[in-house]
């Protein structure tokens, strides 16, 4: 049986928002009998767009994480609830009678479902189950994959080992994976949203020193780089941890990563 899968990937997402106000335009206002009650016009992220700002000084960047509910084989949700089922191709859908009156908001450690006050009914993004199940539908992905216009987001519909091939090619991660929730939504580059970096610049006689080696060691990382025309250098996809940069066959900086991605400064070489 062919699953479906979301894919996004971090370093494309711009906050574009366009994925959300899509899913509020197919979602808001309009009852889709035996699928969703209307959603509500505020209040409700069913794609929610996460921002999280890494680095210090000048040394800085932003990255975006889109997280609608994670489709997840081991739902805390269905803990939570009678109404809560697992369909055949992967997708988790809430009964909108039985599960009437009923908040179970609070059960989703991701943040993913939301409690619809005016209709009584806990809430969560579907993948648009009711345009995939459309033979009408000619695009076939739900409504935030269609809108996206980077191609951070991508929708495919495989077996189980087919999909944990691409896993494997692409180094795709989920997200909080020690949850145990085996999610059928993955990220590409999640490291740009939960590991941080260490940057700085090189100087060589005065002036930038550009085309030079540069080292990083420790927690059991071992990289080297060439600093760009401007003395430059960055290292990603680092755990907190203390690390120790080397220029010139010489050690120039220590540096302790914690909760946050760090400058390393203007080192003179």
């Amino acid at each position: 049986m062919k699953e479906k899968y979301l894919v996004m990937d971090v370093a494309l997402c711009h906050d574009c928002n366009n994925c959300f106000m899509a899913c509020t335009d197919e979602h808001a206002d309009n009852d889709w009998a035996g699928y969703q009650k209307a959603m509500p016009w505020h209040g409700h992220r069913w794609m929610n767009i996460e921002r999280r700002e890494r680095g210090e000084n000048d040394r800085v960047d932003v990255a975006f994480l889109a997280k609608p509910c994670q489709q997840c084989e081991n739902a805390a949700c269905a803990q939570a609830g009678d109404f809560i089922k697992r369909r055949e191709d992967g997708i988790v859908v809430f009964d909108t009678e039985k599960g009437s009156g009923k908040d179970i908001s609070a059960s989703c450690p991701f943040g993913a479902v939301y409690w619809n006050e005016e209709a009584a009914v806990s809430q969560k993004c579907d993948f648009c189950a009711h345009l995939l199940d459309d033979p009408t539908w000619e695009h076939g992905v739900p409504r935030c994959v269609h809108s996206c216009p980077t191609g951070s987001l991508k929708f495919y519909t495989e077996d189980p080992a087919e999909f944990a091939k691409r896993i494997a090619a692409e180094g795709l991660e989920a997200y909080k994976p020690e949850l145990g929730a085996n999610p059928h939504v993955w990220y590409k580059n999640l490291y740009r949203f939960t590991k941080n970096f260490v940057a700085g610049q090189l100087l060589k006689d005065g002036d930038v020193a550009s085309g030079a080696l540069v080292k990083i060691a420790g927690d059991g990382v071992a990289a080297e780089q060439e600093t760009d025309m401007f003395g430059e250098y960055r290292f990603d996809d680092l755990a907190d941890g203390d690390y120790v940069l080397a220029a010139a066959g010489k050690e120039i900086a220590k540096v302790t990563v914690a909760g946050g991605s760090k400058d390393a400064g203007d080192i003179a070489i």
